[in-house]
């Protein structure tokens, strides 16, 4: 697990709010503090849909793309927000890419917790196990994923 400082926060709030770059990843949950507190459950509720659009719904949980346009406009204003936490990850199939068999059956998801606090934007990784293993080279490869992630679409940080 790794902290990772957001060295220019306007260009990645313009990157994570009104471009497509994390699109293909899934959200668990956002909280953002404006003038209210807003929390929106990136879980899908598969009763809102009919029973033929239910079976499309490929994941559990929303892709950002699809709660995007909602945080920004909760976001979008002269005030800055208070603060925010999104926490974003991978769809299972790209958790498999990167990890071996034997760890993604280990591994149940890997994220990643975007903060706005006091001005400033934070990464933090982690993962979610659902059981034991000794083996923490999943830790190393999702980390270096986004490093590799954010360097690759300009995004600069430096470690804490």
């Amino acid at each position: 697990m790794i902290a990772l400082k957001i060295s220019n926060t306007r260009q990645f709030m313009a990157a994570l709010l009104t471009s497509e770059l994390f699109d293909t990843f899934l959200i668990e949950s956002a909280e953002l503090r404006t003038a209210n507190t807003f929390t929106i459950d990136g879980h899908v509720n598969k009763e809102f849909y009919g029973e033929e659009d239910a079976d499309r719904q490929e994941y559990e949980l929303s892709f950002w793309k699809n709660l995007r346009p909602v945080c920004y406009e909760l976001i979008k204003g002269k005030h800055t927000p208070v603060s925010f936490k999104f926490i974003l990850c991978l769809t299972p199939e790209k958790k498999d890419e990167l990890l071996e068999a034997e760890l993604s059956a280990v591994v149940s998801s890997l994220v990643f917790i975007i903060r706005f606090s006091e001005g400033h934007i934070t990464i933090t990784t982690g993962a979610a196990l659902s059981g034991f293993t000794l083996d923490k080279s999943y830790e190393k490869n999702w980390d270096e994923y986004v490093k590799r992630f954010l360097s690759t679409v300009g995004l600069e940080y430096e470690e804490l």
